[in-house]
């Protein structure tokens, strides 16, 4: 992906922000419980998140007595943020993480959840040690698309409408399998700023109405990113077919690999 698509797909959310909150999914309680037993982190400690969006990946860590520190670009999704997290102590800041001066500012964590692919990959992890504390931790994790043998053929089966738009798959695009996910550690270590200490995976399911599927989609990029006609005719096929199910429902797996780096005494 080139800088330009990326801003460009990254500006996208914004428009989602109405829908994010209960659209995406919610995150394993089990991941939060291991990001804290790997880290031991105090409780009270100020926590940054990097791209909060609405707050999906936040309130667990505020509800658990964790103070917080946001910076997300998007106007619209850094209020929602704001109107989410009202009675926990949570700052949102619009803005780029790039481009933010935490004023001196140090953290012992720093996370990313379904956002850190979005910062600029010259950046972030410079970044992400400038802020850190000489022993802080960066955690990083990502909700996918996974097909267990036995998923939902909803997906598949869909596929072919997706190919009737013009937006298919790359040719040796598969979706991945529970626990098989890559765990893209190269960019950690590449840095040369970070050890990997941790990598755990996580898999959970979700189950969907036709308007809460559709609702997910439009918090995309790719989606949103298509055009009027494309969305309206994909919506109605995805009506049309989770009709003839009996529940009307569709169940959809996620995956998401949480990893956990310290920082390097001399960066």
């Amino acid at each position: 992906m080139t800088d330009e698509e990326r801003t460009r797909l990254a500006s996208t959310f914004d428009t989602a922000a109405a829908l994010y909150q209960r659209a995406r999914p919610e995150y394993p309680a089990a991941l939060y419980d291991h990001l804290l037993d790997v880290t031991r982190l105090l409780t009270g400690a100020r926590l940054l998140e990097v791209g909060c969006a609405t707050g999906k990946a936040t309130r667990p860590l505020a509800e658990r007595g964790f103070r917080l520190t946001c910076v997300e670009p998007g106007a619209a999704l850094a209020a929602a943020a704001r109107q989410n997290l009202a009675v926990h102590d949570v700052e949102v800041v619009e803005q780029r993480f790039e481009d933010w001066d935490p004023a001196g500012g140090r953290f012992p964590l720093v996370f990313a959840a379904t956002a850190w692919h979005w910062i600029d990959p010259a950046a972030r992890f410079r970044r992400a040690a400038e802020v850190l504390t000489a022993d802080g931790h960066l955690a990083l994790w990502d909700a996918v698309h996974v097909l267990p043998v036995d998923g939902d053929p909803f997906f598949e089966d869909l596929q072919e409408v997706y190919d009737e738009l013009g937006e298919s798959r790359p040719s040796d695009a598969v979706l991945p399998r529970p626990q098989r996910l890559p765990d893209d550690r190269s960019d950690i270590e590449a840095s040369g700023l970070f050890d990997l200490i941790d990598i755990t995976q996580y898999d959970w399911e979700t189950t969907y109405d036709t308007d809460g599927y559709i609702d997910l989609l439009d918090t995309f990029s790719g989606h949103i990113a298509m055009s009027r006609s494309k969305r309206e005719h994909l919506d109605r096929e995805i009506r049309r077919r989770l009709a003839l199910r009996p529940d009307g429902q569709v169940r959809r797996h996620w995956g998401a690999v949480l990893r956990i780096a310290r920082r390097r005494p001399e960066t």
